[in-house]
């Protein structure tokens, strides 16, 4: 008898089923733990292995993992592309592949972008939960992208700010997302530097390769949500963030081998996320604080399973 052939997820459906990314946060941590544990917590995920296509100015990025804790299994792959000319296309496009690991059939494709996108905001609220700022008031995201929209969703339903700003290089990108959020109203500025001066949590979300914060901008304390520059050679923190500040990563062996801003400031690491969410190192939020989120084939393995799940329990 052969295997039901595969379903197809598709963007509005993945969206149905996965509407907040809060819904997330309980797995990712326990999936973040678990890879932080080594061997006995039963996650295998290799370093994403990236393809360059030199002649577009793009990357292809094939991310597996498997979960024996959550008898899941997965492989996202994902392009993601410099567009400086046409902004109609997104930066990064996204599929995620769901095995049953019992027996190694394809029970799902779907889309990875509205994974990507809500899974990666869940994390940095997990990384921001331990390491902000007591009695935290002004949040600054810097990037306007659908990673800044799926970050104050879930920042703004996770935690109480009295101030969101935005900065992007393009303006009228920062206008539209102050125009189009739905919840508390967010400042558009005009210049990174206002935004992030006296913010108490920073996320940067952009497509930059060289740095748009710098070290003499941070309120002392704050605590810092790096997203973007996912290749060896791209920054978005100077060498004095990076060096003043109390390093954590997802992945030390992926942060060591594709995070320009840990290779090339030579940062130390002080601990991953899930070693925190553990109880095995300690959230330091007295001091000024960043974490370097590459993004987990783990964490796409978990969110998979739960559309996946959701998905089934209606049908």
């Amino acid at each position: 008898m052969s295997a039901a052939p595969p379903v197809f997820l598709g963007s509005e459906v993945v969206e149905k089923h996965l509407h907040r990314a809060s819904l997330l946060i309980p797995s990712l941590e326990a999936a973040l733990a678990n890879f932080s544990s080594g061997a006995e917590g039963g996650v295998v995920q290799p370093v994403r292995t990236v393809v360059p296509v030199q002649k577009y100015s793009g990357f292809l990025g094939v991310m597996p993992a498997y979960s024996a804790k959550d008898d899941a299994l997965t492989t996202k792959l994902v392009t993601f592309y410099e567009h400086k000319k046409d902004s109609s296309v997104p930066s990064h496009q996204a599929t995620v592949l769901l095995f049953d690991p019992r027996n190694g059939s394809l029970k799902a494709v779907m889309d990875g972008s509205v994974i990507t996108a809500k899974r990666t905001a869940a994390v940095s609220a997990i990384a921001t939960k331990f390491l902000m700022p007591v009695d935290s008031e002004v949040l600054c995201i810097l990037g306007a992208g659908v990673q800044a929209y799926s970050h104050y969703e879930v920042f703004t339903e996770q935690f109480s700010f009295k101030e969101v700003r935005i900065w992007n290089r393009t303006k009228e990108n920062a206008v539209k997302f102050a125009r189009s959020v739905k919840g508390p109203p967010v400042q558009v500025c005009s210049s990174a530097q206002e935004a992030a001066t006296g913010a108490d949590v920073i996320i940067t979300v952009t497509m930059a390769t060289t740095p748009i914060l710098f070290g003499e901008w941070i309120k002392p304390g704050a605590h810092i949500n790096a997203v973007g520059a996912s290749r060896p050679d791209w920054r978005e923190l100077d060498d004095e963030v990076m060096k003043n500040s109390v390093l954590y990563v997802d992945s030390r062996e992926a942060a060591l081998n594709e995070s320009g801003d840990v290779i090339l400031s030579r940062a130390e690491i002080f601990a991953e996320l899930g070693e925190v969410v553990k109880g095995t190192k300690p959230a330091l939020r007295e001091k000024t604080t960043v974490f370097k989120s590459l993004g987990m084939a783990i964490e796409d393995t978990v969110a998979a399973k739960f559309v996946y799940d959701s998905w089934s329990a209606g049908n």
